[in-house]
């Protein structure tokens, strides 16, 4: 039995939930992106608590590493970092379009094809089989009428996502589909318990957010 803590703040919603090994012990959501850095410590505190369970009981701590919100980002995994520091326990980084893709593993189509908003017309996508195999490694895209043309050729392809609308306009092609999938930090279960059980830990030194794109500061 593990007692994780997972935590997702890389889009607009930032949530954090409790899992005993692959059961949802309990989860707390925020919609306020502006605000996931003052919510996200008191959400913990407030998560664990009702649920009889202290701080040093967990045994690992999950987050999803991005793509997604530079700020964000920053935001989950150095608290994810200070927690298992503090409580000597390890850290699992999970891509955020791997945990998305878990969202759709059981919907009815050859493909699905994550979606995270990149401003303008640019998303952070990537494609996976069902098994959770990648068709296309997660990348920083630009689109148009073309994108995905090849894969949609002989495959259907499910597209969702917090920007999955900015490609709904260009395509009209009838193994395309389009789906309103919740995203939550719940999603991250299934594969921390998983690392957990085979030790699949990364580095609490050298774990970085997986930007993609370089991030740019602007002087004023």
């Amino acid at each position: 039995m593990a007692y994780i803590l997972n935590i997702d703040t890389a889009i607009n919603n930032a949530s954090v939930c409790l899992a005993e090994d692959d059961r949802l012990i309990n989860i707390a959501i925020n919609e306020n992106q502006k605000d996931h850095a003052a919510w996200l410590q008191p959400a913990i505190k407030n998560l664990v608590e009702p649920a009889g369970i202290k701080l040093k009981d967990l045994d690992a701590i999950a987050v999803s590493i991005g793509p997604g919100s530079y700020t964000g980002l920053r935001i989950g995994l150095s608290t994810a970092k200070g927690l298992c520091y503090a409580l000597n326990i390890p850290l699992i980084a999970i891509g955020t379009l791997d945990m998305m893709a878990v969202a759709a593993e059981n919907k009815d189509a050859d493909l699905v094809c994550p979606m995270i908003d990149a401003r303008r017309m640019e998303v952070f996508t990537a494609v996976y089989k069902k098994n959770m195999e990648k068709i296309i490694a997660p990348c920083a895209m630009i689109l148009d009428q073309n994108s995905f043309s090849d894969l949609l050729l002989n495959n259907t392809v499910l597209f969702f996502g917090n920007c999955s609308d900015k490609f709904k306009q260009f395509i009209n092609h009838p193994h395309a589909f389009f789906s309103d999938i919740q995203i939550s930090s719940s999603l991250l279960i299934k594969i921390s318990n998983k690392r957990f059980h085979i030790s699949g830990f990364d580095s609490l030194a050298y774990t970085e957010p997986a930007y993609i794109k370089n991030f740019y500061a602007v002087i004023k």
